[in-house]
């Protein structure tokens, strides 16, 4: 969906082979258990681990696996999920990150629509979850490769071509696979500045899951592209033993979703050094409810820098060291980025500045996907002439600000009205006695919906639903007032920490 890239790229080497050529000896992974923090269960030096990745490659081919074959990983946040996650790529086959919290039907549906020539999984599938022919590999399996006698060279791959394929949840009720090209690591180098500030001398601490592309970039591909240390944790992530593991571990850097953040404050109290060598946070994934940023600074003494993302392009706005944090805004676009915004209703050319519209990236950026894997009603859905577009709402100001409006298929119907649910959650955030919420548009009856906001209270707080209301009608227009108020002892959440609008509705009916 971009212009071809014939340029000679191979993921794996630029973010492994030339740290490993340049400084072999540094660590490159250090894999903590939280059940005894102080010390790492595993470290691996550079030239270990481009050793490794190479024979897992070797290892793969000898499986009969060819250039371009799907190879599922299941493997958990272990160190051989990062390593055949780059093996894979190494080879030129498209490495498949899945959860290993998947059901076995939804296993079974993503491994029949990508057609995955192998799996890695560290527990045993039942026969009916793995489609015919495919080569199943246990962790023994990936330990003896790693030990073997071959040790392949990088692929000589050329820069589109596919690297790595993830599922994703999007707007439709199966999930779609974004394919990226081997250029989506290169594509990544506007994020080193423009919102880490990374060095080679960091170490990077990310909280989430191997499936996610947050994770896969932030917390390996980059730091290793930098010749910086990655951090990976195993075991019980409680939010109180994040401040322990972040000193133990000498993170200079976090990356977690806003949840994490939110529940480090609230069962952690972190306070003024009390997270060791930490130089900032870095947040993605979902929107932060307001004031996270203001709290956690006031708390930390340490800056929170939050960035705009998808699957699609990975992080792509953002604040960070040398673009500060304007409360009502998510930063600005990343140096070399081309951002825009679209009107909501069909078009391609760019509104002025200030109008509230799509927020476009132009489909030049090395970044962006190569394409949904066998969708293209959908793909075409989301390019418009020389533009993506991603579904999030947004306007930009004269200083190149961007201020997020919410995910335009998340907007709800009040009384003819479409009103983001960010618009209310960030009013109603002030509400005293109110710790989290999350509003969505709920069917209470085939021909009625009204919007409901879902409270957490503050831990001993009794407020109601009446003094809710009130404090909404004092700060909101009267369409914008939530019609039902549910009490929930907590919002749910994915297991990387986004909350799940589209379970909501459930808990009113439990309430």
């Amino acid at each position: 969906m971009t212009p071809a890239d014939i340029t000679a790229f191979n993921m794996a080497e630029y973010a492994i082979g030339r740290a490993a050529h340049r400084t072999p000896d540094k660590t490159a992974l250090l894999v903590y258990d939280t059940s005894t923090p102080e010390h790492p269960q595993e470290s691996w030096t550079f030239a270990k681990l481009e050793d490794a990745i190479l024979r897992l490659a070797a290892g793969l081919s000898a499986h009969g696996m060819k250039r371009g074959d799907r190879i599922a990983i299941r493997l958990g946040n272990s160190s051989q999920s990062a390593l055949l996650f780059f093996a894979a790529i190494a080879a030129g086959f498209v490495a498949l990150p899945l959860s290993d919290q998947l059901t076995p039907p939804e296993l079974k549906s993503l491994l029949e629509d990508s057609g995955a020539a192998a799996i890695a999984t560290s527990t045993p599938l039942a026969a009916d979850v793995i489609p015919p022919d495919i080569v199943v590999l246990s962790p023994d399996d990936i330990a003896a490769l790693m030990r073997g006698s071959v040790k392949a060279d990088y692929a000589t791959t050329n820069a589109d071509d596919p690297a790595f394929l993830i599922y994703t949840s999007g707007t439709t009720s199966r999930p779609k696979g974004v394919l990226h090209a081997q250029r989506s690591a290169r594509g990544r180098k506007p994020m080193y500045q423009g919102w880490y500030g990374i060095t080679a001398d960091d170490r990077m601490l990310h909280a989430g899951a191997f499936n996610w592309t947050f994770t896969l970039g932030v917390g390996l591909t980059d730091p290793w592209a930098n010749g910086a240390t990655a951090i990976v944790c195993t075991g019980d992530k409680a939010p109180e033993l994040w401040p322990s593991l972040i000193r133990a571990t000498g993170a200079t850097l976090f990356a977690a979703v806003p949840g994490v953040y939110r529940q480090i404050l609230k069962y952690a109290s972190p306070e003024q050094g009390s997270l060791g060598d930490l130089r900032h946070g870095l947040m993605a994934g979902e929107t932060p409810p307001p004031g996270l940023i203001e709290e956690w600074t006031a708390a930390t003494g340490l800056p929170l820098y939050e960035a705009l993302g998808m699957s699609e392009i990975s992080t792509y706005i953002s604040t960070g060291p040398s673009v500060p944090y304007r409360a009502g805004t998510i930063g600005k676009a990343q140096a070399g980025r081309r951002v825009a915004i679209l009107p909501a209703e069909g078009g391609n050319q760019p509104l002025p500045t200030g109008s509230e519209g799509l927020i476009a990236v132009h489909r030049s950026d090395p970044g962006l996907m190569l394409g949904y894997w066998n969708r293209p009603a959908e793909e075409a859905d989301v390019l418009r002439g020389d533009w993506f577009v991603g579904g999030d709402l947004g306007a930009i100001d004269s200083n190149g600000y961007v201020t997020h409006l919410g995910r335009a298929n998340e907007l709800m119907n009040a009384g003819g009205y479409r009103v983001s649910p960010l618009e209310i959650e960030a009013a109603l955030a002030g509400c005293p006695g109110v710790a989290e919420i999350a509003c969505s548009e709920i069917r209470v009856r085939s021909d009625v919906s009204v919007i409901c906001a879902f409270i957490v209270r503050t831990e001993g707080g009794t407020i109601d639903a009446d003094a809710v209301k009130a404090f909404a009608v004092e700060n909101l227009a009267a369409y914008k007032v939530p019609r039902e108020i549910v009490f929930v002892a907590h919002l749910p959440r994915t297991p990387n920490g986004k909350v799940q609008r589209k379970a909501l509705a459930a808990l009113m009916f439990k309430a």
